[in-house]
């Protein structure tokens, strides 16, 4: 009896041992996934990895005949997990043994903490990749990323700009390019590269671009400038095919363009720009109505305002007809031209020709404007020939580009194409026959005046020189200029400006211890010209045109070799009252 009945009891006994058994695997169980969901709830190594988003692919930015400017290539960063790392001193010793350049104490700071991730090095080789994955350090990774790569090094370095660490545009082009779109891209998180996404056309020429910058630097070296700066624009669209500023950069080593001297001195350099304003006055003179080509302004004498005489550099000390004025750069007949056509009349020609605003274009870098906040008669006499008003170089560009164009006033652009009509800011600034006498006076100017040493007959240059003393301590030195010239071609059809400045260019032997524009900026302009017109889609006259300026009323017979007889020396007698009266 006693066996059956513990016969029956022995399935229940082993029954509660089975629950006993499953309580346990139960327990084990949720102590295990309550360990899983308190890790999963810690910052993971691979979460903090996550965090940091990669680079993200740029397009390809290339020039006009589509040689390629800048460019994505594969690359490598370096991070740590220092939770996960066994030995900080070995660690250390390994990456160290890759990367000497790293810093001992604060690797191993990083290393020894309790963070989920830090990044050792960005953009490595792949051979210093290799290196390090042979070491196999516990906790160190390396991530595929991009980064940026400028072929041809400085070449157009101020308009490509630059890019960070993490791709980003930063500066030049290469920020432009985030502000079209592709930074909301990044910021979506979306997965792409540089194969998905049109290269950006500039409507540079590298051929044009290189030509520039090397004839510049040999002029910086030649002169002992302390910089230079360059431009060639095609008048038609306003699109820019070089542009170089000096010292430069190379766009590889972005920390290189933080350097004061490296400013876009083209677009964010303010100058007064001398005797190349010279070139606006005139084409203001006579749009006026107030003058003509024939109209004669007394030169004879300094012209003053109380204590302060404008006067010429080298004048002749007689009455000057309009073509003289100009061929003999004269300030004392600029001033007279300007203060005819009045102060508001100057305010409002200058402000239509976009000197009063600041320029802005693809390049995010720019600068305002310098202008008298107290704009009086003896402002408009000095602004005449090009001093107490200070403009970007590419701001002065744009408005002689205009008087030279049929009277369109075109915003610069960088890219190719950039439809032309949203550009023109204004048209009809100056009349067709006020043009074409600008062009007459810039082609002769070339033929007998300051331009003499650029000029390349089958190619019909035309040019206006400028020199400014520069301001120092708030006064204007009187052995430090910036030296300006800006050429066209050709003269009677206008298709590109040539600008070339030299900051604070040496007298030579050469020079015959003159440094104005004449004897520096001019010729190297000459030299520039000789080997990029070549290159461009632009053939040379095979003779001289018979009659380049039809509307233009000749003082004498075109085509003289000597001054005097092309333009006849203005006397007393045929002073009339072409000019303001001045002032005591």
């Amino acid at each position: 009896m006693e066996n059956a009945l513990n016969a029956g009891h022995q399935p229940a006994k082993y029954g509660a041992r089975i629950y006993i058994v499953m309580a346990m695997f139960a327990f084990l169980f949720a102590a295990i996934g309550v360990r899983l969901v308190m890790l999963g709830n810690m910052d993971r190594p691979d979460r903090a990895y996550a965090a940091v988003p990669p680079s993200v692919a740029r397009p390809d930015i290339v020039d006009r005949n589509n040689v390629t400017l800048a460019m994505d290539i594969a690359s490598f960063s370096v991070y740590a997990e220092p939770r996960r790392i066994i030995d900080v001193d070995e660690a250390v010793e390994g990456l160290t043994s890759v990367f000497p350049d790293l810093d001992i104490v604060d690797l191993h700071k990083r290393l020894g903490s309790s963070s989920g991730f830090t990044w050792i090095k960005r953009s490595v080789t792949p051979a210093e990749k290799d290196r390090l994955w042979a070491l196999g350090i516990p906790g160190v990774g390396v991530r595929d990323e991009t980064r940026r790569l400028y072929p041809n090094g400085p070449a157009a370095a101020h308009v490509l700009g630059s890019v960070n660490i993490d791709n980003a545009g930063i500066a030049g082009i290469e920020r432009w390019i985030d502000e079209q779109g592709l930074q909301d891209l990044r910021l979506a998180g979306l997965n792409f590269n540089r194969r998905d996404l049109e290269p950006v056309v500039l409507s540079l020429d590298l051929r044009v671009q290189y030509a520039l910058s090397d004839e510049l630097r040999k002029a910086v070296a030649r002169f002992s400038a302390i910089a230079g700066a360059g431009l060639v624009l095609d008048v038609t669209n306003g699109e820019v095919l070089a542009l170089v500023s000096l010292p430069d950069f190379d766009p590889n080593i972005p920390a290189d363009a933080l350097k004061p001297d490296r400013i876009n001195r083209i677009s964010v350099g303010t100058y007064e720009m001398g005797s190349t304003f010279k070139a606006m006055t005139t084409a203001m003179a006579l749009d006026s109505g107030v003058f003509n080509i024939h109209s004669v302004l007394d030169a004879s004498r300094p012209l003053r305002f109380g204590r302060f005489a404008i006067n010429d550099y080298r004048g002749q000390g007689r009455p000057l007809t309009v073509p003289e004025a100009f061929i003999y750069s004269s300030n004392i007949a600029m001033a007279r031209m300007a203060m005819g056509v009045g102060v508001e009349n100057h305010k409002t020609f200058l402000k239509r020709l976009g000197q009063f605003d600041r320029l802005t274009t693809e390049l995010p870098e720019n600068a305002e404007p310098l202008i008298p906040p107290n704009w009086s008669e003896l402002s408009t006499a000095t602004i005449a020939f090009g001093h107490g008003m200070a403009v970007t170089p590419l701001q002065a560009t744009m408005a002689v580009a205009s008087l030279v164009n049929g009277g369109n006033l075109i915003r610069p652009t960088f890219i190719k194409g950039t439809p032309f009509a949203s550009r023109i800011l204004a048209t009809d600034v100056v009349t067709s026959e006020t043009g074409q006498a600008l062009r007459f006076l810039m082609r002769l100017n070339a033929e007998v005046g300051s331009a003499k040493k650029a000029d390349i007959p089958e190619y019909f240059i035309g040019g206006k020189t400028g020199t400014s003393n520069k301001v120092v301590n708030g006064r204007y030195s009187g052995d430090r200029v910036l030296t300006a010239f800006m050429g066209i071609v050709p003269a009677d059809q206008p298709r590109y400006l040539f600008l070339t400045i030299l900051d604070e260019p040496q007298a030579l032997p050469e020079t015959s211890g003159f440094k104005t524009s004449g004897w520096n900026a001019v010729p190297v302009t000459g030299d520039v010209m000789k080997r990029v017109l070549p290159l461009l889609p632009i053939a040379p006259y095979k003779e001289r045109p018979t009659d380049p300026f039809p509307t233009i009323v000749r003082i004498a017979a075109w085509g003289s070799e000597r001054f005097r007889p092309v333009l006849p020396v203005a006397n007393q007698s045929t002073m009339e009252a072409v000019a303001a009266p001045v002032k005591p």
